[in-house]
């Protein structure tokens, strides 16, 4: 009886390694040809330009990091009697500073859930484009208003904010009709890593400019720059696949097949109470709180801090504040293809593996948060810094995309409510680093970074917990009666 039972499960064994290969080659057989050029394969093109968007995105936010500091430093000026003087040119205080700087995310905030309601109904290809279209002609008109006044410099930051706080929900909606399940991670992080390279040439590029053509040009050569992007973006890019009339009918099946049937956006209706009482969908709220808490204060103050810890002059720390950024980028390239590629080869399951990266993550950016607050010389502090922002690459390929595993239907809305409360650091840490360094000191600094380090373990935690990757029992999916069919959307727990 032992042997027969050895036989049955030995014949299972091999039929389940049959049915797994032969899933493997049928998928693969169904992918268009990799030898196409990627012009000729419209997701990596819609994939490219949402790279270039989110890079205009965070260009256009972190212009005022670096010309907060050209704006406050003292230059020559020749008073009224002649006497020249060494003056700011705009005269603030640390807690002023820390008002401008937050007044964008007060505006960002209030955009993100509408942002991705919106892109559910009319698609996420036109909100995205009227977001940094909008917030690119805004920059432009933001030197004169400054000088006006800083009421004025305030509430056109705030406006801006409103526009791009759609921006974040609404890219889901775009990848809920043109990714296919197997290569949601390579390309969310793809498109995201842009905002990570804008940072990453915006800030050199913003010390440069303000060093030679005085900070107005920051203003106006990225507010140039993304309204040539958004005619690009709005020329090109269409909402599905099925409207492209470009897309080849290979491809047009590959993504149809994976992602399965469109449900039209008067169609979808949002679980409101099962979305904000479910488990998963707050792991991935806490984890993205968490990584922005570290993220956007050190996007917002490390040229101040390494101003003020380590005597760097303006031309300076936009090169060197650019160094943990570019490590982000590079890394979100690896860990989405690393992620969708160790699902294919069914390494763990998908709910494993988006703990994996993003507790891992989390807690290794706790470890060096903590040790970048000790460092004693620049280079130390800017290579813990590094290592800290880069690891954040795998987090984002954890929680990024969970919102695209849980609820394919509803992932613009719940990246809009995710981003909302992850846009909270953006308001506080400002302020509250501007109220804790108040004599510009290396110790006031460090209690900066234990906040941030505090906030990664318990993002971990947190995520560890209630972390799942499986489509959630109360997405909603039209009945078959009203001409739509969601099943194959299940492919994604298969892959």
């Amino acid at each position: 009886m032992n042997e027969d039972n050895s036989v049955a499960e030995d014949m299972k064994r091999q039929a389940a390694m049959f049915y797994n290969t032969t899933e493997r080659d049928r998928t693969k057989e169904k992918e268009p040809s990799q030898r196409l050029w990627f012009w000729q394969q419209r997701r990596y093109v819609v994939a490219l330009l949402a790279f270039f968007g989110f890079f205009n995105v965070y260009a256009l936010r972190v212009n005022l990091s670096v010309a907060v500091v050209a704006m406050t430093e003292p230059v020559e000026t020749k008073l009224d009697n002649g006497t020249v003087v060494m003056l700011p040119e705009f005269d603030w205080s640390s807690q002023t500073k820390g008002l401008i700087l937050s007044s964008f995310f007060y505006g960002y905030l209030v955009t993100q859930l509408p942002g991705g309601w919106l892109a559910a109904k009319i698609g996420g290809n036109r909100v995205f484009a009227i977001g940094i279209g909008a917030t690119s002609l805004l920059t432009l008109l933001t030197p004169p208003l400054a000088y006006t006044s800083t009421a004025l410099l305030i509430a056109v930051r705030v406006v801006e904010g409103l526009f791009e706080g759609a921006t974040y929900p609404c890219i889901h909606a775009v990848w809920s009709r043109w990714a296919p399940a197997g290569e949601r991670a390579r390309l969310a992080t793809f498109a995201f890593s842009g905002s990570y390279a804008g940072t990453v040439v915006s800030m050199p590029l913003c010390s440069l400019l303000a060093a030679y053509t005085g900070w107005p040009g920051i203003f106006y050569v990225f507010g140039i720059l993304g309204l040539v992007w958004t005619m690009i973006w709005w020329l090109v890019v269409k909402e599905s696949p099925e409207k492209d009339p470009l897309v080849s009918p290979a491809e047009l099946k590959y993504i149809q097949e994976s992602r399965g049937s469109l449900i039209e956006g008067n169609k979808i209706r949002h679980p409101w109470r099962a979305m904000l009482t479910s488990g998963p969908v707050w792991a991935i709220i806490v984890a993205h709180f968490s990584e922005n808490w570290g993220f956007y204060t050190l996007l917002t103050f490390l040229p101040t801090f390494m101003k003020d810890v380590f005597h760097y002059e303006t031309s300076q720390t936009g090169f060197l504040s650019a160094v943990p950024y570019l490590a982000m980028a590079i890394v979100l390239q690896v860990a989405g293809h690393l992620a969708d590629w160790m699902l294919q080869r069914g390494c763990m399951s998908r709910t494993n593996l988006r703990k994996l990266f993003n507790c891992g993550a989390f807690l290794s950016q706790t470890v060096f948060m903590v040790l970048a607050a000790y460092a004693t010389t620049a280079t130390s502090c800017v290579a813990f810094l590094t290592v800290a922002v880069g690891l954040g690459g795998f987090a984002w390929a954890g929680f990024s995309v969970n919102h695209l595993d849980i609820a394919p239907p509803h992932a613009s809305v719940l990246m809009g409510i995710s981003n909302t409360i992850a846009t909270l650091p953006g308001i506080v840490s400002p302020p509250l680093a501007g109220a804790i360094v108040t004599d510009n000191s290396a110790e006031q600094w460090r209690i900066v970074f234990f906040i941030s380090s505090a906030i990664y373990l318990f993002g971990a935690i947190v995520y560890g917990i209630l972390c799942s990757a499986e489509k959630q029992p109360w997405v909603l999916t039209p009945t078959p009666s009203a001409g739509h069919d969601n099943n194959a959307l299940d492919y994604s727990s298969e892959m």
